[in-house]
């Protein structure tokens, strides 16, 4: 079985499960930086638990995470992390509140015979705009945010950063790029959101 060691983390991978790339370091290192011990945090598309994994090695914080591949809920649960088999919040109690809220979501503008075979189309396809499943997740975290609550929220220039912000800022968020570095054919960043108290 692989194993790749991350600030202390060491995560086991798994077939059929999104293997950590530069998006899933990016987001590790942005909630490391933001989250603070005490917090309940829940990450949504845990995938291998890498994110979850290196978070929990670097902070004293509560975690609880979902992910709708059971490859996955079974990799990340041999990584130590308590998750959820379900599609984003569904399987959550809506009283659910957290104090961060994580997401690194399928991004790629993907077309009808681009898709992937199997339980790893989840971790890629956004649907024609990359924005679907973003749009999904950002019309439910209210939900289950605490007031105070933070969320991060990884983009693709794919995607569309600017237009992520906008959307995010329309929603009630303050908005911040707190995560960003250039791939090959894209620019990755984290935008953290914040509600905005009127």
């Amino acid at each position: 079985m692989v194993e790749i060691k991350y600030k202390g983390a060491c995560i086991k991978l798994a077939n059929e499960v999104y293997d950590p790339a530069e998006d899933s370091y990016l987001l590790a290192d942005a909630a490391i930086s933001y989250a603070r011990d005490g917090m309940h945090v829940l990450e949504i598309g845990t995938g291998t638990g890498f994110v979850s994994s290196v978070l929990l090695a670097n902070v004293n914080v509560e975690l609880t995470a979902t992910d709708i591949n059971p490859h996955a809920v079974k990799c990340a649960k041999s990584n130590g992390i308590e998750v959820i088999r379900t599609d984003m919040f569904d399987g959550l109690k809506v009283e659910s509140c957290f104090d961060m809220i994580i997401f690194n979501p399928p991004y790629l503008p993907t077309s009808n015979d681009e898709k992937v075979q199997g339980w790893l189309n989840y971790a890629f396809d956004g649907g024609r705009d990359g924005r679907i499943t973003v749009e999904h997740f950002l019309d439910e975290v209210c939900g289950y945010l605490a007031p105070d609550g933070v969320i991060l929220l990884l983009v693709s220039s794919l995607t569309g950063i600017e237009d992520m912000s906008s959307s995010m800022d329309v929603m009630g968020f303050d908005v911040d790029i707190v995560g960003r570095e250039k791939c090959s054919f894209e620019e990755l960043v984290v935008i953290m959101g914040k509600h905005r108290h009127s």
